[in-house]
């Protein structure tokens, strides 16, 4: 049995020692401190998470133990033998805590000193909670820390505790139609052990009519091929083809695609592992839609130990969200002809094969369905991109050459970026003629927040063919009124159209639709200021996609931390604002908030969307006078059958609520109320439904999970 351990210390006052491996019954295990011995508390369990739990004479195991600051020398011993040791060093310990501190202090002082800059040494009133909460906020999320009722899916930890909560008895059905699946599976030189394991959990799958087909790609490791061959005679339907010149994963698969007699293909990596009821959900959605061409499921990673961990929890399939990683991944089932039809894998893009044959795939059909349930498990080592994705630095090329010949077939003129800092990839189409595009800004009075919007789109945007339709519900100052005048003296693309009714929100906006000339409408609170210059480029490039229909930006609270990302259906009763609060360099959940990604709603206080459209589903809903309009609005495009876009590194300033306060001042919460129970009826359940999000994530929380008692 390997030693294979994994060994963390951490703290500065006290040292926190933590332990985690596997063992037997009869193996020992001691802690030296100093040439002293240090109890430790060892808790070993039959972990069913693991997938050692199969050899029942494996325990895994965790020990923790907490030491002095002044510990030096530090030994673990495993049956006797010295499997770990470590120096402490009490001046650098203490250096390092004072360090730490001093860093902190000075954070704070500098984040100080730039908000009175930012603010002229005067920060407004209204906005002292909100830099309050961002600081608690920024705290909360270096510390890791996260509400007691929600377990954090990427703390190994809290996954493995969700897991054991969430145990489920499967009833299995009798199916009508059972079709043949094809299990790919390219081997090279692949550890033995790693191998048995991949091809017992198809073996032990509940669902049993499939067929393994195994291309070896002349792999040159004799106890790869040994175990092969004695996988052959073991079941008659696993199918081997030796090749005998290696062409790597690309002609390897092609090779085993070539043997295959199902109607469908399941993608397996040879050192990975599926869940044991991983084909029966697939042919499960099978046979609740015949049509379906491509199914692909949640899942998560085999540690060094066997221990599941990071869990990717992933969206409904979503276009813009896809075009910026790979997320369908593992695990991966297709029809067979249509793999045929595009002509299976191409080496060109080996590292990114995977993500190729996905786009030529979608490109031919809008059959796509998700299981949301982890049934994948993608083994950490030291080559494989699970573990480190710089393993594999050509993968990153191959994806950008995918996407372009992705973008390319479909008649797209689109530029692909990869961002290293999440490794994910940015797509900007590229607008060659500017369609004219009218901004419609609603206000009343407030002279410095409205200039302060106007100054920096004049200023800021490098975007020519646009107008400016100002909204005037009702302006009475003469300061306010002169500026109007001014802006309609110097500039022609800017105009007032003066609407004295009672303030409705949607109305305004409406009446504002009318009268611009513009192709695109953009829906602009007053309370907004620009900093991104290409912000309308950017945003029309999207807008212009004949199946997008709303598209909205990244927008900051005035100290930069995040106000708007992206509305999640269901968050808070309704919908609310996803990372609300938290620090601009935040990238979410598997960087969910780092490019391009398909959204169920988004912000009216930045919302571009082609006039054609807007008017096609109705524009806003005049009964909505404040709330959530711009919630029904996105529900009513993704109805029409557009998808919403949010588009990240579009950023904008909003001054959330400067203009017209909160809705839970007095008096107007009732209508707030009222306008809540009108979403509810008018949508139902829709209201809860977010195919961009997870049923297994809570609405309760950012992209967290619910514990089951909520303790």
């Amino acid at each position: 049995m390997k030693n294979n351990f994994e060994v963390t210390l951490s703290g500065y006052k006290r040292i926190y020692l933590c332990i985690k491996g596997k063992k037997k019954d009869n193996d020992t295990l001691s802690l030296l401190v100093d040439n002293k011995e240090v109890k430790l508390n060892v808790e070993e369990q039959l972990n069913h998470n693991s997938i050692f739990a199969k050899k029942d004479t494996v325990k895994f195991f965790t020990a923790i133990a907490y030491l002095k600051r002044s510990s030096r020398n530090i030994k673990l011993y495993f049956n006797d033998e010295l499997v770990y040791e470590y120096q402490t060093n009490y001046f650098k310990t203490s250096f390092l805590m004072f360090k730490k501190s001093v860093e902190r202090v000075g954070m704070i002082g500098k984040k100080i000193i730039k908000v009175f800059k930012r603010h002229g040494g005067f920060i407004p009133p209204y906005l002292l909670k909100r830099y309050f909460i961002s600081f608690l906020n920024k705290f909360k999320v270096d510390k890791g820390m996260t509400a007691t009722e929600f377990y954090n899916p990427l703390n190994q930890d809290d996954y493995n505790k969700w897991l054991d909560e969430n145990k489920e008895v499967v009833k299995y059905e009798k199916f009508k139609y059972n079709p043949l699946i094809s299990i790919i599976i390219p081997v090279y030189n692949v550890d033995p052990s790693y191998l048995e394991d991949c091809l017992d959990s198809v073996l032990e799958q509940t669902y049993t009519n499939f067929e393994i087909c195994i291309a070896d790609d002349h792999s040159t490791n004799k106890d790869t091929i040994k175990t092969l061959k004695e996988y052959e005679k073991k079941d008659k339907r696993i199918k081997v083809v030796y090749r005998k010149k290696n062409g790597h994963i690309s002609e390897a698969s092609n090779s085993a695609i070539e043997i295959a007699k199902g109607e469908f293909i399941s993608l397996l990596d040879n050192d990975d592992v599926l869940d044991k009821d991983a084909l029966y959900y697939v042919v499960k959605e099978l046979n609740n839609n015949k049509k379906l061409d491509l199914i692909y499921t949640d899942e998560d990673k085999l540690d060094f130990n066997g221990l599941f961990k990071d869990p990717y929890f992933k969206p409904d399939y979503a276009h813009e969200t896809f075009t910026g990683a790979n997320y369908i991944c593992h695990f991966t089932t297709i029809r067979k002809s249509l793999v045929d039809e595009v002509g299976g894998f191409d080496s060109k893009y080996n590292g990114a094969q995977d993500y190729d044959l996905f786009l030529r795939i979608i490109e031919k059909t809008k059959n796509i369905y998700h299981i949301p349930r982890v049934l994948y498990h993608w083994r950490m080592s030291e080559t494989s991109t699970a573990a480190n994705l710089c393993s594999k630095n050509y993968a990153v090329e191959a994806s950008v050459k995918a996407l372009e010949a992705h973008f390319k077939r479909i008649g797209k003129d689109a530029t692909i970026t990869f961002m290293p800092d999440s490794n994910m990839y940015y797509v900007n189409y590229v607008v060659k003629k500017e369609p004219k595009i009218s901004i419609l800004i609603p206000t009343r009075d407030l002279k410095k927040i409205t200039e302060r919007c106007l100054k920096s789109i004049y200023k800021r945007t490098n975007y020519k063919n646009f107008e400016i339709v100002l909204l005037d519900n009702g302006s009475v100052k003469k300061e306010t009124l002169k500026m109007f005048d001014k802006y309609k003296n110097k500039y022609d693309n800017f105009k007032v159209v003066r609407i004295d009714e009672e303030f409705n929100y949607s109305r305004i906006n409406n009446i504002g639709a009318k009268e611009a000339t513009g192709e695109y409408l953009v829906l602009l609170n007053n309370d907004i200021e620009v900093i991104s210059e290409n912000w309308l480029t950017d945003m029309v490039g999207y807008a212009m996609q004949e199946d997008i229909g709303c598209v909205g930006a990244k927008l900051l609270y005035p100290e930069r931390s995040i106000q708007h990302v992206g509305v999640l259906l269901g968050l808070g009763g309704i919908a609310g604002h996803i990372y609300c609060g938290y620090e601009n360099y935040n990238l979410g959940y598997f960087n969910v908030l780092a490019t391009q990604r398909n959204v169920s709603a988004v912000t009216a206080a930045c919302l571009m969307i082609k006039k054609s459209k807007y008017e096609k589903i109705g524009g806003l809903d005049e009964k909505l006078k404040v709330a959530y309009n711009d919630v029904d609005l996105n529900m009513k495009a993704l109805e029409a059958g557009y998808r919403n876009v949010l588009l990240p590194h579009t950023i904008l300033i909003h001054y959330e609520s400067a203009t017209r306060g909160s809705d839970m001042e007095a008096g107007k919460k009732a209508r707030w109320e009222k306008e809540v129970a009108y979403m509810k009826n008018k949508w139902g359940n829709k209201m809860l439904e977010d195919s961009c999000y997870n049923i297994n994530l809570s609405k309760n929380s950012n992209y967290l999970l619910e514990k089951k008692n909520g303790d």
